[in-house]
C-alpha cells in the first residue's frame, strides 16, 4: 500500500467506487485529515455505514463501512470534481443540485468540509470537491 498519493480524495473515491464494484463492504485507507472529513461529510449524508481510525505506523488508517453485509450500497455515482489541474469554484448562488437534490455535494469552505446545503445555509461557497447520487 503507497502512502503517499498525489490526490488523496481521487484515491478514497477510486477505493470506494472499486470496492462497491466488486462487492465488498469495507476498505482501509491511510488516514489524513482531509478524508476523514469527506467520509464524514458522506456518513453524516446517509451515504456510508460507519467509519473509525485505527492506530497504526507509520500512518494510522481509516477504516470505512461502505454498507452492511448482504445489502446494496446508498452511492450509485461517486465522482470527484475539483482536480488538481483544474479547482473548480463556486460561490453561494451556484452551488449545483446534483439529480434533482436527490444526490449531494461536497464542497471545501473556509469554515470545513460541508455538504452543498449546509453551505447554502452557512452563505458560504467554496471548492467542489466530490459529487455523489
Amino acid at each position: 500500500m503507497s502512502l503517499q498519493s498525489t490526490d488523496q480524495i481521487a484515491d478514497l473515491l477510486t477505493r470506494i467506487r472499486n470496492a462497491m464494484m466488486v462487492g465488498k463492504t469495507e476498505i482501509w485507507v491511510p488516514t489524513s485529515r482531509l478524508k476523514v472529513a469527506v467520509v464524514d461529510g458522506l456518513k453524516k449524508s446517509g451515504y456510508l455505514k460507519d467509519y473509525n481510525l485505527e492506530k497504526a505506523t507509520p500512518r494510522d488508517i481509516l477504516h470505512v463501512t461502505i454498507c452492511e453485509k448482504g445489502k446494496n450500497p446508498t452511492i450509485t455515482e461517486i465522482e470527484k470534481v475539483s482536480r488538481p489541474g483544474r479547482r473548480i469554484y463556486a460561490g453561494v448562488d451556484e452551488i449545483p443540485t446534483v439529480k434533482s437534490g436527490r444526490g449531494i455535494v461536497l464542497l471545501s469552505t473556509s469554515k470545513g468540509i460541508m455538504t452543498g446545503q449546509e453551505a447554502k445555509k452557512a452563505r458560504l461557497g467554496g471548492e467542489l470537491l466530490v459529487r455523489v447520487y
